[in-house]
């Protein structure tokens, strides 16, 4: 069993009130939108860290970390990247981007994540038989009104014990 922090869009800063969720946790997953090195530095000082480059994300930190990242972890098959988009719902269209949904397609993971909105959501995609969540954004820059990340159990397969956490304020 592993526990994950997952966090995104931290735009360079890096929350004090964020180091006490990540200590009960074995890895860090980052989806974009970093910042700085530094952020990548300070996180991987703690936990074993993965991570994806968002579309502010420049040349150093694009040459460390891929756009999207596709891996098995606990049994888990997990798809991150930054920009995504989100599954449909009984009232909306399915708003995959075209190349993400490709891709979903291809390596059909039972966990898909991307940030980018900085808008929290965690929903099944019954179509695509997945469970998406964007963790929102930890950072103070952005139109979200309370910093957040997620923390969720992978244990044989199984995504367990999935809980929000909010920060603050922006």
């Amino acid at each position: 069993m592993l526990r994950i922090a997952l966090l995104s869009d931290t735009h360079g800063y890096l929350d004090p009130a964020l180091f006490k969720y990540l200590e009960t946790c074995d890895e860090i997953w980052h989806a974009g939108d970093i910042g700085t090195l530094d952020v990548c530095d300070e996180l991987k000082k703690l936990k074993p860290l993965r991570a994806v480059y968002g579309n502010i994300d420049g040349q150093e930190i694009r040459k460390e970390y891929p756009k999207n990242l596709h891996f098995i972890c606990e049994g888990v098959s997990v798809f991150m990247t930054h920009i995504g988009g989100y599954p449909g719902t009984e009232k909306s269209r399915e708003t995959y981007i075209p190349e993400v949904k490709k891709l979903i397609e291809e390596t059909r993971p039972k966990l898909f994540i991307c940030g980018h909105s900085h808008i929290l959501r965690v929903m099944y995609d019954k179509k695509h038989d997945l469970l998406h969540i964007n963790p929102g954004a930890a950072g103070i820059h952005g139109f979200h009104q309370v910093k957040t990340l997620v923390r969720f159990n992978l244990d044989k397969g199984d995504i367990q014990k999935l809980e929000v956490i909010e920060l603050g304020s922006r």
